[in-house]
């Protein structure tokens, strides 16, 4: 009897041993991957920032350090960067670090955007709006005269899907909400599941007051014409999806580099 008790204590031992482990060996891939994505965002700022520009300051994790080093040359160099947000988190983030804030109103035409994204593929096709500001994004970058993304190895995938599984992020108005989940369903396959939040009840609501739906797609031959077609359907203000609209991509690596990525010539 004894025997056997020991024997029952040893084994949740053994498992706090394997979970310490795992532990560990999650925290280092996290702090590789923060490492990437400031390689990858002080990259981008420093190859694609100069003086008398006016900057789109995208959203996310990776967008941080490009602040960050944005932040830093501007001391150092004595730059004259005027930085426009495409979310409340990016306003917060310029107004921290002391630069100069401005608004599409006064700034319509920006020199350069720069912005993370959730999956970049082969021909720099994006899925972005993971964090619920896809819209305001979209703007954002196409006002830039060049659209440039920044990303830790994880987010690089040949084709859509393989590395992001969360699905497309969809912008909806609230009342459409469901027709539009159903359309979606209907004409692409998959499924199209509204967003809930996670800290407070009910679902998440974007800084345009709007709802967000996942579709999570089964397989889409041609990105462009499911974007265009999604976005007439009634009631969605916009797709997640970029096409056509970003003209390099920096990955930050596992092994300290940074890989760059044209699209592709056809």
């Amino acid at each position: 009897m004894g025997l056997r008790r020991c024997v029952s204590f040893l084994k949740p031992a053994s498992r706090v041993l394997s979970s310490a482990s795992r532990r560990r060996t999650h925290g280092a891939a996290d702090n590789m991957a923060e490492e990437a994505k400031k390689l990858a965002a002080y990259a981008a700022v420093d190859n694609h920032v100069q003086n008398n520009q006016v900057v789109g300051v995208g959203s996310g994790s990776t967008i941080v350090y490009a602040v960050d080093r944005l932040a830093e040359r501007v001391r150092q160099e004595k730059l004259n960067v005027v930085c426009v947000p495409t979310s409340f988190q990016a306003r917060q983030l310029i107004l921290q670090h002391g630069l100069t804030l401005s608004d599409l109103d006064r700034h319509p035409e920006l020199d350069v955007a720069i912005d993370g994204a959730d999956e970049v593929d082969a021909d720099l096709t994006l899925i972005k709006g993971g964090g619920g500001c896809l819209t305001q994004e979209k703007i954002v970058a196409g006002c830039a005269k060049h659209f440039v993304v920044i990303a830790d190895y994880r987010k690089d995938s040949k084709a859509l899907g393989q590395q992001w599984r969360k699905g497309v992020p969809i912008e909806v108005i609230p009342m459409a909400h469901v027709p539009v989940s159903r359309t979606i369903a209907k004409r692409f396959g998959g499924e199209a599941n509204l967003r809930m939040a996670v800290s407070k009840a009910g679902p998440v609501v974007t800084d345009n007051s709007n709802f967000i739906l996942d579709w999570k797609f089964e397989r889409a031959d041609n990105w462009k014409e499911v974007n265009t077609a999604i976005k007439m359907i009634p009631g969605v203000v916009e797709t997640g999806l970029f096409v056509g609209m970003a003209e390099r991509a920096y990955f930050g690596m596992e092994d300290g580099s940074v890989q760059v990525r044209d699209p592709r010539v056809n």
